[in-house]
């Protein structure tokens, strides 16, 4: 049985449940068909799953764009817009530009509510602007440094083609306009992760090729008693984003757990996701084969399977290995804090993609966003090409919200299929696992096809033809899990299981189902539970 890690440790962190999503990126060598990726979980429960479309647009000058903080909707000001404005679908633009975050917080005191521009807006008006990430990353550092920086700690995953960058930024704090920031360029043949946690430490100032920073990033640290060394001892993330219990254990752990499938010697680093060690995880690793966007779509699935912070085993997961946990991340009994594993795959996601950008093909055919909504471990990653023109009705911002069922939308019908799974997880995810595998391997099947197609029309003729191509399966795919989930409450109706053979329900000669299947819960789970039933 797995240990019940629940973190037996007296102490106490505050916890935030906005900061609660996971990125990974890996570089054009690192991949098998020599892409770049990134992938992104927007996880929160305040999130409505639905595909953001921002149309190119040419603007005159003196037009000016209102910021709105993308957590609250609170209106923060206006600056100039661009003369031109590329298109943009979801965080990936029409030059396949490509920008996630995880939200890390950091110090308190360097949080200035009189920035004008919060890392949602950083993120938007950087992928309408950008063609490259190297311009992304100048776009987003000028902007904080005019105008002011409005939120946390973040680090953000920017990515083209041809480079896949981590950077991470923090505020000044209120009377200091800005922010501090370091971003560095991932080797192509490296995959790296983050996690709500800083990850970048020492600074290579000699490599001004594959580094960026600002200008004050040692000084002020200095200034502010973070830091009283020489430069090159210096860490971003020690001196602004400490690793304290739940940055190792809530955070880290994520990254570490999809590094131990792809790097050999990975789970020597089990001590520090635990909080028992001081010996950081490398900010990247090479792995030891070449990655594909599947790959990378089942890292977003990882619950933590094959190591002791399974979050499907233990008392905590019940008789059918749920991962749900109701509360928080934790509890507190006796003064003592208890923590709940975190795994990448959560029920509180609202949306996840893994960005496919392909520089072998012309821009407008080689970006795949591959999107999905809901519980990444449940859902279907289906193909988005970055130039598409509209966006299907399932996965439209209009159609129902968090509090307005739709049966039309998207969000709805595979939270419909996770939150019945997860009453009984270990027995309906092979039902859910069968269709994900069907339909992904359909899709792969498909794209070679596509993409040849869409090379031999024009580029005005081809976005037509991949809007009506990700539009129609989007639409299909849907329907297909609203019938799977008929589909399990027919099978699991009142918590048992029908007979079934050859993909059919099975009757007697009366034309009634046979069963029900009345499975015996696991020795384990009865051991635990006995005490406290009656026996003779």
């Amino acid at each position: 049985m797995k240990k019940l890690f629940l973190s037996l440790i007296a102490l106490v962190v505050a916890w935030g449940e906005c900061l609660a999503c996971t990125n990974f990126l890996a570089g054009k060598d690192a991949t098998v068909d020599g892409s770049t990726l990134i992938s992104y979980a927007a996880d929160s429960y305040s999130l409505f799953g639905y595909l953001q479309l921002l149309p190119a647009a040419e603007h005159k000058k003196g037009d000016m764009r209102k910021i709105y903080d993308w957590d609250t909707g609170k209106y923060l000001g206006e600056i100039p817009e661009a003369e031109h404005t590329f298109s943009v679908v979801g965080n990936m633009n029409e030059m396949q530009v490509t920008i996630g975050e995880t939200t890390w917080g950091g110090r308190e005191e360097l949080v200035d509510t009189t920035g004008l521009i919060d890392y949602g807006s950083l993120i938007y008006i950087a992928l309408q602007r950008s063609r490259t990430a190297r311009e992304a990353i100048k776009i987003m550092t000028d902007l904080v440094a005019e105008y002011g920086y409005y939120s946390e700690g973040e680090s953000f995953s920017i990515g083209d083609p041809n480079e896949v960058w981590i950077m991470d930024m923090i505020g000044k704090g209120p009377g200091s306009k800005g922010a501090v920031w370091v971003a560095t360029r991932i080797p192509d043949d490296c995959v790296s992760g983050h996690a709500n946690q800083a990850r970048i430490s020492q600074i290579d100032f000699k490599d001004k090729k594959n580094w960026m920073w600002s200008k004050d990033v040692v000084d002020f640290a200095r200034e502010k008693g973070y830091f009283n060394g020489r430069d090159k001892d210096f860490s971003f993330c020690d001196a602004y984003n400490p690793l304290d219990f739940s940055g190792a254990y809530i955070c880290e752990a994520r990254v570490w757990s999809v590094f131990r499938q792809i790097a050999p010697d990975m789970d020597k680093y089990f001590d520090y996701v635990m909080g028992r060690s001081q010996e950081k995880m490398p900010l990247y690793v090479k792995p030891t084969r070449k990655l594909s966007a599947d790959d990378f779509k089942h890292f977003m699935r990882d619950q933590y399977e094959g190591t002791p912070l399974d979050i499907t085993q233990g008392p905590d997961a019940g008789m059918w290995n749920t991962k749900l946990r109701y509360g928080s991340l934790g509890f507190k009994l006796d003064s003592v804090q208890y923590w709940f594993e975190r795994p990448i795959a959560t029920q509180q996601t609202g949306w996840s993609f893994v960005a496919q950008m392909r520089g072998y093909m012309p821009d407008h055919v080689g970006g795949i966003f591959w999107f999905g909504v809901d519980d990444a471990a449940s859902n279907l990653y289906v193909p988005m090409y970055c130039t598409i023109t509209e966006v299907p009705w399932c996965y439209d911002g209009r159609n129902g919200d968090l509090l307005t069922y739709s049966e039309t939308s998207a969000f709805w019908v595979f939270n419909i299929v996770a939150n019945y799974a997860y009453t009984k997880y270990s027995r309906m995810m092979p039902d859910i696992r069968k269709v994900q595998i069907e339909w992904e391997d359909y899709f792969n099947t498909m794209i070679p096809q596509i993409d040849r197609t869409a090379m031999t029309m024009s580029e005005g003729d081809a976005r037509k033809f991949l809007t009506h191509f990700s539009c129609k399966e989007a639409e299909a795919s849907t329907q297909a899990w609203k019938k799977l989930g008929q589909y399990l409450m027919v099978k699991y109706l009142d918590g048992q299981e029908k007979k079934e053979q050859d993909g059919k329900f099975l009757r007697n000669q009366w034309g009634e189902p046979q069963g029900p299947n009345r499975l015996k819960p696991s020795e384990d789970y009865l051991r635990s539970i006995a005490p406290a039933v009656e026996h003779e």
